[in-house]
């Protein structure tokens, strides 16, 4: 719900503050107050687009903010910002945001009613939402062998339905995969062990004279395992020594080992140019392998498993593809089986969804309305019958047009009035301007009566001339209008409930705020709890 709206600089609005509660809240007010002006300014945070003409004058720019808190406690912040020059800025939750980004999550908040803008109502796919939830038409069936044929559809297209680009594919891979397979690749460190080996094989007479030279040094006489023997003895066999002994000798155990080794890489050290070449044009294969199929030997080995089992795909095609072709035949018959199920059953309630609107529409002073629902066109192209169209003719003699086309506001804010009603499934907060326009008595009851009931449901803000609604609202907000030193200024706020009165007497009587209109308003506001609620 819509908790907290504030307004700055926004035509003859300098700033407000309005704080709004659940169920029904009536926004009135003498004509040109500023009334429109808190609705658009709700326009504005749905990503409506942004006139700077309306930023106040003397302002460099306009800001609207939305406070909306969820039914488990959650706040998320919406804000517009119009500057008078330059670009608009959207904010969300107090971060920069596009205004696309905007228009979404308003989408989901709030529905306004009265001008055709923010109408989730008025696009096909909320009709076919709003047709399949009064119904409760089951489309899990459906939405499961779409999947399947999309499924099937995307693996058929990985597998190239071109015959000349396969054969292609399959000679490349071909190469490939053999190409990685005569190298034998086992090792992924392998590059870094032929290195090794070519260094030392290249410097063969060297690297022989450097090892005898370290060996000897190591274990001839008077080398140092002999010295740290002569060590070792020097500090003699009693425990205060123990220590120090024990030290030398594991030092001589890791120079024995060190000796060892270096005797046997003295023993593969040799001058052996065939050995040598050997190795260089190993070296050579594996840097040409890296420069085609990857920058490390692992990923060489890696890519020959990946083009292998591409290859097996494409060369086990015809198979594959047969499979593929009968799984698909079958999700087929599954998707027009299901398809014709669900425009079967939208086709019989399309009938009962208008007739329950149209009768709500009587008692909303629009009794000679006519509602039809279309489902889908040709059947051949729109089997489920996806496409959904709400038609209304508001006066005798006119043809049914489509809702996006009713050119006057309050014959669209009232059908809308009469959908919502029969609907369960809407934005928490729903906003309804023109409502009222042109009607009076009774049927100003019944408009009254069912904004009532749908506040039950949601969060309802009417922007509203009749006295019957604002009596009917829980909450009610007052938009006042004055001039200071030739400047216009408009204030909102709240009215305390022993305000009311007074303010709906001035919708009975205008400024002739007599003691009659204030009694009548009392009584309004009396038995606007009596009241039984309109049979849906």
């Amino acid at each position: 719900m819509l908790a907290e709206l504030h307004i700055e600089n926004f035509g003859v609005i300098e700033s407000a503050t309005i704080v709004l509660k659940d169920g029904l809240s009536a926004l009135t007010g003498e004509t040109g107050a500023g009334k429109t002006m808190v609705v658009e300014a709700i326009n504005l945070l749905m990503g409506q687009r942004a006139d700077t003409s309306v930023v106040r004058p003397g302002a460099d720019e306009l800001r609207v903010e939305g406070r909306f808190v969820s039914a488990d406690g959650t706040e998320r912040v919406l804000c517009r910002v119009v500057p008078r020059d330059g670009r608009s800025r959207a904010y969300v939750d107090g971060r920069l945001a596009t205004v696309n980004h905007l228009s979404e999550l308003g989408a989901e908040l709030v529905d306004l009613h009265g001008q055709h803008e923010h109408q989730s109502l008025l696009t096909a796919p909320a009709q076919r939402a709003a047709l399949d939830t009064f119904a409760d038409i089951d489309l899990s069936a459906l939405r499961t062998a779409r999947a399947q044929v999309t499924e099937i559809d995307a693996a058929l297209a990985t597998m190239g339905g071109d015959e000349r680009a396969r054969a292609r594919e399959i000679d490349l891979l071909r190469f490939q995969v053999d190409e990685i397979s005569r190298a034998e690749l086992s090792d992924p460190d392998e590059d870094a062990a032929l290195e090794r080996s070519i260094d030392l094989l290249q410097d063969a007479e060297s690297h022989r004279e450097s090892l005898a030279t370290a060996i000897g040094a190591l274990t001839d006489d008077d080398g140092a395992l002999d010295r740290m023997g002569h060590a070792a003895g020097a500090l003699g066999r009693g425990d205060a020594m123990r220590e120090h002994v024990e030290r030398i000798r594991e030092l001589q155990s890791l120079i024995g080992d060190a000796a060892d080794d270096m005797r046997r890489v003295l023993e593969q050290v040799d001058q052996d140019p065939t050995r040598l070449a050997a190795l260089v044009e190993r070296r050579q294969t594996l840097f040409d392998l890296r420069r085609k199929y990857g920058d490390t030997v692992a990923s060489v080995i890696a890519y020959g498993l990946e083009t292998a089992g591409r290859l097996s795909e494409l060369e086990s095609w015809e198979e594959r593809a047969s499979d593929l072709d009968a799984r698909r035949t079958a999700a087929l018959a599954a998707l027009q089986k299901a398809a014709r199920k669900v425009r079967a059953a939208r086709q019989a309630a399309a009938p009962a969804l208008a007739k329950a609107v149209e009768k709500n529409l009587a008692r909303l002073a629009l009794g000679a309305a006519r509602v039809e629902i279309i489902v889908g066109g040709d059947e051949t192209i729109d089997l489920a019958g996806d496409e959904v169209t709400f038609l209304l003719a508001a006066n005798p003699g006119s043809e049914p047009a489509p809702l996006a086309k009713v050119a006057s506001g309050g014959e669209l804010a009232r059908t809308m009035l009469a959908l919502r009603l029969v609907l369960t499934e809407a934005p928490s907060t729903l906003v309804f301007d023109e409502v009222d326009a042109g009607i009076g008595g009774d049927a100003a009851v019944a408009v009254a009566e069912a904004l009532a009931v749908l506040g039950e449901r949601h969060q309802v803000l009417v922007v509203t001339h009749l006295p019957q609604v604002a009596a009917r609202a829980a909450n009610h907000v007052v938009v006042n209008k004055e001039v200071r030193k030739g400047i216009t200024f408009a204030t909102a706020r709240t009215l305390a409930e022993d305000e009311r009165a007074e303010e709906i007497a001035r919708m009975l009587s205008g400024s002739l705020a007599v003691e009659s209109a204030v009694e009548h308003a009392k009584n309004l506001l009396k038995t606007r709890q009596k009241t039984p609620p309109p049979r849906r």
